[in-house]
């Protein structure tokens, strides 16, 4: 009496070869800066005379994300058993989240005709998600079973970007991808909760707009930009 028994659900699942599923999850979407020590050691920085970028050109211009914003992810599992503990999943999908800058600079939008500075600049983006890993799956305990990933991922930023955008970042990057997860078993389907970190690779810093278009110092005070992305996710499968 001291042993409390358990009925196990899903006894078979995990001897599918391949099985399906959904994923529906909430993520936060970073960005590292690397700076300019002063606006002058960018050699592509070239204001006007005269001009607002004109007046920063010996400032040390910096830029943060003081606050995370939520944003949604939705998405497919395809999952491939390779033996008793290693499954490979391809988990396509699409992101939508959002990035608040703020300066320690004013910050004028010339191309949106707005002539009072603004708390931050916005940059949205809607992601097409590729990601390939590897799941490592402890013992399952009763209907219980920890799991671990790791592999990599490509995104593509489908969100319409224009030539006068104050920040332009490039539409793809590469994405190194790890996590933890716990797996429970329920008597018509698994549930997977998630917490994976998706560090970016490139520089997805764009060209800055022209000097007519729209101010410059506000990309031009970096060399180097690389996205992350933090993701808790739901896997029903």
């Amino acid at each position: 009496m001291a042993q409390r028994m358990y009925v196990k659900n899903l006894t078979t699942f995990d001897d599918k070869r391949i099985h399906f599923g959904f994923t529906l999850g909430i993520n936060t979407v970073d960005l590292n800066f690397t700076h300019y020590k002063v606006m002058s050691k960018n050699s592509n920085f070239k204001p006007v005379a005269g001009s607002t970028d004109y007046k920063y050109q010996d400032s040390m211009v910096r830029a943060d994300i003081p606050t995370l914003t939520p944003g949604f992810t939705v998405g497919i599992v395809t999952n491939l058993r390779l033996n008793d503990n290693f499954d490979f999943r391809f988990l396509p999908g699409m992101s939508f989240g959002e990035r608040k800058l703020v300066y320690n600079i004013p910050i004028f939008d010339r191309a949106a005709n707005i002539t009072t500075p603004l708390s931050n600049y916005s940059i949205k983006s809607t992601f097409l998600d590729f990601p390939l890993l590897f799941k490592y799956k402890a013992k399952r305990m009763n209907n219980q079973r920890p799991y671990v990933v790791a592999g990599g991922a490509y995104r593509i930023d489908i969100s319409k970007s224009g030539k006068d955008d104050l920040v332009k970042l490039k539409p793809s990057s590469t994405y190194i991808e790890t996590g933890v997860g716990w797996d429970t078993y329920l008597q018509f389907f698994r549930l997977s909760t998630e917490l994976k970190f998706s560090f970016g690779l490139d520089n997805v810093l764009g060209s800055s707009p022209s000097a007519i278009q729209n101010n410059q110092v506000y990309s031009s005070a970096f060399s180097r930009l690389s996205s992350n992305m933090f993701v808790l996710s739901f896997h029903f499968e």
